[in-house]
């Protein structure tokens, strides 16, 4: 059953990329960021409340535990990372085809697997590593079907913002294992529906201040920002499909490291949107490395097992 769950988080975060190429084609990226941060959290506030103040939620799955001052740094920790990761991500994608973005967000679960092997001293087996080396050949293709389009790897700023945006999500990923993980097991032991709930509520002050300190007293001389009702579709689809992957790890046998390589599957529907939608380019060459970056993750699909 959590694979059931597992791989809808991952059609919906495809849609989750796809209203986000939306609206942040010629707008204005923090605001935009900002509003979804503020519609995430209005999502879940009704649940926090709930939880704080009656037994309604109890052993349903949108119980919220609280948690104390220790328990809400822990989350506060969370937060700061995954904001880091959307602002770069944000940036990078608004310059970028989605073509390009979504093969190389997919290969977070190899940077996963590389860091649990740095920092927890898991060893790689040779179907590990088999994925690894596809993800990073994925990359140097990519780095060529990009250069049809004028943009070089070595030298494109917006590339490296995704590739960092990569990176910290990757980080942001162990750091949910940690955070999950039962204390007998070396973890917080942390109820997820408090992490996500509550990661939503600080980013949303975090960008609040961003906004009112950075782009506001500039915002004249700046990419104007447009309303579009696509940034609602942001915060629910990204809502969703994160509640919907918290879930399926909840179940009984579920592998987060299985459930976190389904959720690179998005890039299939984002792909296609890219084709379809936005009619982007070198669609052939960039199947290819698709198809690379799949083969990967199939690898470490059958190497985890």
């Amino acid at each position: 059953m959590w694979l059931i769950w597992a791989f809808l988080s991952a059609v919906l975060l495809g849609f989750y990329d796809v209203f986000k190429k939306q609206c942040l084609r010629n707008n204005a990226v923090i605001p935009i960021l900002f509003l979804n941060t503020l519609f995430s959290s209005l999502l879940f506030l009704p649940f926090i409340l709930l939880g704080a103040s009656t037994d309604v939620l109890t052993a349903s799955p949108f119980d919220i535990e609280n948690g104390g001052f220790h328990e809400h740094l822990y989350v506060v920790g969370k937060s700061c990372i995954v904001l880091s990761s959307w602002i770069l991500g944000y940036f990078g994608m608004k310059h970028l085809p989605l073509t390009i973005v979504g093969p190389i967000n997919a290969t977070r679960p190899v940077m996963v697997l590389v860091g649990a092997f740095l920092v927890f001293g898991e060893r790689l087996n040779l179907w590990q590593w088999a994925g690894v080396f596809l993800a990073v050949l994925s990359f140097f293709m990519l780095s060529r079907s990009g250069k049809k389009e004028g943009i070089d790897f070595k030298h494109n700023s917006w590339i490296w913002m995704i590739v960092g945006a990569a990176l910290l999500g990757a980080l942001s990923g162990l750091y949910d294992k940690y955070l999950m993980a039962p204390p007998e097991n070396g973890g917080v032991g942390l109820n997820r529906m408090f992490v996500q709930s509550w990661y939503n509520i600080y980013q949303c002050f975090m960008m609040a201040a961003v906004l009112m300190l950075l782009w506001w007293p500039g915002r004249k001389h700046t990419t104007p920002f447009t309303w579009h009702w696509s940034i609602i579709g942001v915060s629910v689809f990204l809502s969703v499909a994160d509640f919907v992957y918290f879930y399926s790890l909840s179940l009984p046998g579920a592998m987060i490291s299985i459930v976190s390589m389904i959720r690179r599957g998005s890039v299939v529907v984002s792909f296609l949107f890219g084709a379809a939608v936005f009619r982007e380019k070198n669609l052939k060459s960039k199947l290819l490395d698709l198809i690379l970056v799949l083969l990967g993750m199939l690898c470490l699909y059958i190497g985890t097992r």
